[in-house]
């Protein structure tokens, strides 16, 4: 057996073959069962594509960094699951393209967040975070408020989803810029908020 490591050792051809061989099997036994499994597959029963408005504001997220402090999966650990409640299941993000759940949690989880604050509250909090968590170390967003949405990509964006999958309807593809038209950025992002965890 020593005799063997030694020869596989010696020779870098055999070893980058072996290496491959053996990840092959791993990723192998990881994903194909992963496959089959249809609850991976299946959105949580109240689960529903994000509107037109909701999702220009979890663009917003995404394009402030603010998966980069906050993740969205309440882990199944009794701690977690005190402090922030129930266990996130995949199902919750069937449409989630891509996902956030992160794992980096300088400020808190934000998975069940949808309405635990009032839009009033999100407007302070991300106007100045201190006004509302005084040892808050977030900074703070005033240009959302400013800045108007962008809806020039929005029908796009929901056609390309609808071929992926999600059940958006022609009625509300061609809505969408009426929807969010005349709408702040921080109107869409509080839109977001407000819905996060609101499919259990």
């Amino acid at each position: 057996m020593l005799k063997l490591h030694k020869t596989i050792e010696s020779n870098s051809a055999l070893l980058i073959f072996g290496i491959l061989i053996v990840t092959s099997i791993g990723g192998f036994v990881q994903i194909v069962p992963n496959l089959f499994d249809e609850s991976l597959h299946k959105g949580t029963a109240n689960v529903r594509p994000y509107s037109a408005l909701e999702l220009t504001g979890r663009d917003i997220y995404i394009r402030e960094g603010c998966v980069g402090c906050h993740s969205q999966q309440v882990r199944p650990l009794v701690a977690e699951v005190m402090r922030y409640g129930a266990a996130s299941t995949s199902g919750e993000g069937i449409y989630d393209r891509p996902f956030l759940w992160g794992s980096k949690r300088t400020g808190p989880d934000l998975a069940r967040l949808g309405g635990k604050y009032s839009d009033k509250w999100h407007e302070l909090h991300l106007h100045n975070p201190r006004s509302v968590v005084p040892q808050s170390i977030m900074p703070a967003y005033p240009w959302l408020a400013k800045n108007k949405v962008d809806k020039s990509i929005i029908v796009a964006k929901m056609q390309l989803l609808k071929k992926m999958g999600h059940p958006y309807t022609d009625a509300e593809i061609k809505q969408a810029k009426s929807a969010i038209s005349d709408k702040t950025e921080l109107d869409a992002i509080i839109a977001y908020l407000q819905i996060l965890g609101t499919f259990r």
